[in-house]
């Protein structure tokens, strides 16, 4: 395998043939990278690490490394990587938590840009892209297809649902709705349907104003959330997706922002 003599590979490392190791990365004794996966240059992974196929991790990258939870003892806890993952520079990816089930995951085809942080237990899932400096509290979960804008934060135990896109510099305290456009001023105020990232991944018409109606009643219509959701039930047709969105209201720890 392709493995830069600069580099520090420890010998109980797991690495595919065909993955490459370039100069001056570090890789610990408790990691596996699979097939195909690249890291270009000063790459340090450490930690119970599992990296899969088609992986590129560009310069000044750290993956496993512990958890700055004041919490974190030690624990044997994980970092796993999907595949075809594009992982940009000086991004920092930390291992689990016992507090937080152990593991910190990242799907599959997602964009990682420069500087974002992922924190210990964070769920990212698949089709995502994070960009330059995204910053997640420990606990998140993220999911598919989602977009969040530069320099935004998401608080812990936050989630953010399927094919919601957050505009930059947002800072998120609550739950994000699925399918929304949500974007933080001074406050973090939600917009309406994401209509234009729901178009472009083939939801239909009815789907998409069936969402519009719903978000509007959530968000403009100046009811609360029970009666919003009561309207919802009474007025919007029950598509998965609005059942869906109903049911990430209903299962909300923090609030959801409207």
């Amino acid at each position: 395998m392709p493995i830069h003599p600069s580099s520090i590979v420890d010998p109980a490392a797991k690495i595919a043939e065909t993955a490459e190791i370039g100069p001056w990365c570090y890789i610990g004794p408790e990691v596996e990278i699979c097939a195909r996966t690249r890291l270009m240059a000063n790459v340090y992974v450490e930690g119970v690490t599992t990296i899969g196929e088609d992986n590129i991790f560009f310069p000044y990258t750290s993956v496993g490394v512990a958890s700055q939870d004041l919490k974190y003892k030690g624990e044997r806890s994980f970092t796993k990587i999907g595949n075809r993952n594009r992982i940009r520079e000086f991004i920092t990816i930390h291992r689990g938590t016992e507090g937080g089930g152990l593991v910190t995951s990242i799907g599959d085809d997602n964009l990682l840009m420069a500087y974002v942080h992922v924190a210990h237990d964070v769920t990212v899932g698949s089709h995502t892209i994070l960009a330059n400096a995204v910053t997640f509290g420990g606990h998140v979960t993220i999911g598919d297809w989602v977009v969040i804008g530069a320099f935004s934060g998401v608080h812990q135990f936050c989630r953010i649902g399927r094919h919601a896109m957050i505009g930059g510099y947002s800072v998120v305290t609550q739950d994000v709705l699925p399918f929304s456009t949500t974007v933080s001023e001074r406050e973090i105020k939600v917009f309406g349907a994401n209509k234009t990232g729901l178009e472009r991944r083939g939801f239909s018409a009815g789907t998409i104003d069936a969402l519009r109606k719903a978000l509007r009643l959530l968000t403009h219509a100046g009811l609360n959330t029970t009666q919003a959701v009561e309207r919802i039930r009474a007025e919007v047709p029950a598509l998965p997706e609005v059942e869906e969105l109903l049911e990430f209201i209903a299962s909300s720890k923090r609030g959801v922002v409207k």
